[in-house]
């Protein structure tokens, strides 16, 4: 009989994820379901409210990414209703757009995915003196004396025989999939916590501009934040200032610290390269305007398609508003739809729960049935992997520079060919790659901005189209971002100046897909597929391939405590 793994919840942030797997006879996985175990309900809770709200309503759907939706929110009304933002909004948001993906690739890697490959426990026979050797050796990092490794140890020793692990619980340490040395295991532990650090520092940027982290404030017709190099309560010198202190901070913790650690991790785990690759499908929308957000040639990450793992061609032909490319599935979801559609586009689309799973708490998914709260998105009738990933290929392939020689730099010091891309150490590396690209995004952004502002530019919303009054009656629009873990849209259909219709496609739903109705999986499913197991009983594997993809599955409206038990409902009436 195949055996049968379940891992629940698996993500470190935002659960609302199990992942069942079944092995085959050498421990290797045959086959694998995604199910979202918990309700997005936003697209019900926004009907019949003000446009201009929406951005506060969607960007609560997440505390990690948080500014993602908001940006696709106000994206959206804006297109619906035909306002052109100010050059300055346009920069201002690009640049709280890249310090939200460099901030979370950072806390991807050191928070969420390194300790996947790093083993905490091992590093306490750590020698501090070589593991401050190895650290000199692959960086300029200042924080790498013998003494200074020598006290982390010391720490974290205190730490582990206090049997309060704390944030160090739960993992499988010892696991024999894990492969550092103990002298490399501390140099991560001690950049684990020195991210953990470091990342608030970066998001300040959200505050400047945006008054507050989480949940920076945004407007429908630009920003709220005014600008006036001699004000007081406004964008000043003072702030811009610390903007680019902060620029400055971040590249150089990008330089000396994260690459230099993938690199060096990713040296012991090269066969890796070969597992993972799933789909072999990829889609971008693209993101951060140069000029206008309707000229995707104008956008720094580039708008495509790769299918079939071919890197000889990107498919520009990506068009979320036509009808016919984007369709959601609930041959495999706990939803209906009128009319026994098999699948709609978001801007027919319909949020109609129905549960039919089994009752709670059960042992195994009916995995022939309907098994998750996630719909199936397709483009163009096809499975399709979002991320950095995604993002990274379609820049490489279309001849993006800075892309391209950053790209063939990892590679050429990995020493693995291009098709080492496709798989969980690629799509983990991938990220690295694109923190360092949109970290410098920060500073291009930062330096546009400080040359309006000199040239005497400080516009920053356009009031023109405020009123609702001066909409069309009827109008639909499309608002999108590349949010850190992949490609993000919100499609708004506005009636006499409220929401009529509003449907919001994330990231992790295409990633963590269910079936569709011909029986193909998602991208957390196919990748799966294949997967070594050293000890099914710790299924460290399954954890290092679905964490390569950042799973974030947030804006549940129902609340279940750890035995399954419903706690709250939130109802719509």
């Amino acid at each position: 009989m195949a055996r049968r793994i379940v891992v629940d919840p698996i993500p470190r942030i935002e659960g609302h994820l199990r992942i069942e797997t079944v092995l085959d006879e050498n421990n290797n996985v045959a086959d694998a379901f995604s199910s979202g175990t918990m309700w997005r309900g936003l697209e019900l809770i926004l009907k019949g409210r003000d446009p201009r709200d929406a951005w506060a309503f969607t960007q609560r759907i997440c505390g990690v990414c948080t500014t993602v939706h908001a940006i696709a929110s106000v994206r959206c009304v804006e297109d619906a209703v035909g306002i052109k933002i100010p050059e300055n909004a346009r920069i201002i948001r690009n640049l709280m757009n890249a310090t939200q993906q460099t901030q979370d690739h950072l806390v991807h890697f050191y928070h969420l995915h390194a300790l996947d490959w790093v083993d905490v426990v091992s590093a306490l026979s750590a020698d501090p003196k070589e593991t401050s050797e190895i650290a000199q050796s692959i960086s300029p990092w200042p924080k790498s004396s013998p003494g200074y490794f020598k006290d982390l140890k010391s720490r974290l020793t205190k730490f582990v025989e206090s049997g309060q692990l704390g944030i160090f619980s739960n993992g499988y340490w010892g696991h024999p999939a894990y492969k550092l040395p103990p002298a490399v295991n501390l140099l991560a532990v001690a950049h684990y916590l020195e991210a953990l650090d470091f990342q608030k520092e970066i998001i300040k940027i959200h505050t400047i501009f945006g008054g507050k982290n989480p949940h920076p404030s945004y407007v429908v017709g630009g920003v709220p934040t005014a600008i006036d190099p001699n004000g007081d309560k406004v964008i000043n010198v003072e702030r811009l200032s610390m903007i680019k202190k902060i620029i400055d901070d971040t590249q150089t913790f990008i330089d000396q610290v994260y690459i230099p650690d993938l690199l060096a991790v990713a040296k012991y785990y090269k066969d890796w390269g070969a597992i993972g690759g799933g789909l072999g499908n990829y889609l971008a929308y693209g993101d951060f305007p140069e000029t206008d957000i309707h000229d995707p040639g104008s956008f720094k990450w580039p708008r495509g398609a790769i299918l079939n793992k071919d890197l000889s061609h990107v498919d520009e032909d990506v068009n979320p508003t036509d009808l016919s490319q984007i369709k959601e599935e609930i041959a495999h979801s706990w939803y209906t739809y009128e009319g026994d559609k098999d699948s709609l586009h978001p801007w027919e689309g319909q949020t109609n729960p129905k549960y039919s799973g089994p009752e709670l708490p059960y042992k195994y998914l009916d995995t022939d049935k309907k098994y998750s709260w996630l719909k199936t998105p397709r483009w163009k009738d096809n499975p399709m992997e979002v991320g950095p990933l995604a993002r990274v290929l379609i820049a490489y392939v279309k001849g993006v520079d800075e892309i391209v020689d950053t790209v063939n730099f990892v590679l050429k010091d990995l020493d693995v060919p291009a098709a080492a891309l496709f798989s969980t150490l690629g799509r983990t590396a991938a990220r690295g790659i694109e923190c360092k690209q949109t970290a410098g995004f920060m500073r291009n952004y930062y330096d546009q901005l400080v040359a309006n502002v000199k040239s005497g530019d400080t516009k920053v919303f356009d009031s023109s189209l405020w009123n609702p009054e001066r909409w069309p009656k009827d109008c639909k629009g499309f608002g999108f971002t590349e949010a850190p873990r992949g490609a993000l849209g919100h499609w708004i259909h506005i009636q006499n100046g409220k929401i009529a219709d509003y449907q919001i496609v994330v990231p992790s739903t295409w990633n963590a897909s269910p079936r569709d109705s011909k029986g193909r999986p998602g991208a957390y499913e196919a990748a799966l597929k294949g997967t070594p197991m050293a000890d099914p009983e710790l299924p460290l594997e399954i954890l290092r391939t679905v964490h390569s993809f950042d799973p974030c599955l947030a804006c549940a409206s129902h609340i279940m405590d750890m035995n399954g038990n419903e706690i709250t409902t939130v109802k719509i009436v």
